[in-house]
């Protein structure tokens, strides 16, 4: 998968570029100016940045001729920023099954995965509010990359999100949506029906059956 237009403008910049230094290993202020070809303080004040926004850390001391240099290194967050080839990899995985599974027999596998990731998301407990167990599907939907909401529109509940996280396999496989919907009904603990918009830019939206709740 390439990187975003988002990611390349962020690595031809001078934090960018700090960060492809960073990955791997730890560094010091002065190493990085070698690197960069900067001033110390250059290199402070970005560094400073980075770690405000959560992407590299302090991660211990060397030693110096004259005094120790704090050695940096990224945060796990930092990692989000670097190319994954997840998408070409469930694509060419989707490609073969549905060359060896029927259409129904794909479904089914598709839903089965789906209840399979929402277990790992905890079991819905009796008499938990419907409000609890929708914040739970946002949290889920959150760790496959996605940014949804909830929305009440015409007696419907419906949950949305902007931008699919597994928008290139989807537009190539638009099972995957079943996948994400028996995700979404087994933490609802409601019926779930997927409305996704799966054209030039997929977007993701099930409507969650709320007639027998309270809302």
């Amino acid at each position: 998968m390439k990187a975003t237009k988002l990611d390349e403008r962020f690595f031809d910049s001078t934090r960018g570029r700090i960060v492809i230094f960073l990955r791997g290993t730890a560094k010091t202020v002065n190493e990085l100016a070698k690197e960069l070809e900067m001033t110390d303080n250059g290199v402070r004040a970005q560094l400073l940045l980075l770690e405000r926004d959560g992407l590299v850390r302090q991660s211990g001391i060397q030693r110096g001729y004259r005094k120790p240099h704090f050695a940096y290194e990224l945060t796990p967050e930092a990692e989000l920023l670097f190319p994954k080839a997840y998408d070409a990899l469930l694509n060419q995985l989707l490609a073969v099954l549905k060359g060896r599974l029927s259409p129904d027999l794909l479904e089914e596998l598709m839903r089965e995965v789906g209840r399979a990731m929402a277990a790992q998301q905890g079991s819905t407990q009796e008499g938990e509010d419907l409000e609890t167990r929708l914040q739970r599907v946002l949290n889920a939907l959150e760790m496959l990359g996605g940014c949804a909401r909830i929305e009440r529109e015409d007696g419907r509940l419906l949950i949305r999100s902007s931008a699919c996280p597994l928008a290139e396999a989807v537009s190539e496989h638009p099972e995957i949506c079943e996948l994400v919907e028996a995700l979404v009904a087994e933490l609802a603990g409601l019926s779930v029906s997927e409305h996704c918009d799966r054209e030039k830019s997929p977007k993701c939206c099930f409507e969650v059956a709320i007639q027998n709740e309270s809302q």
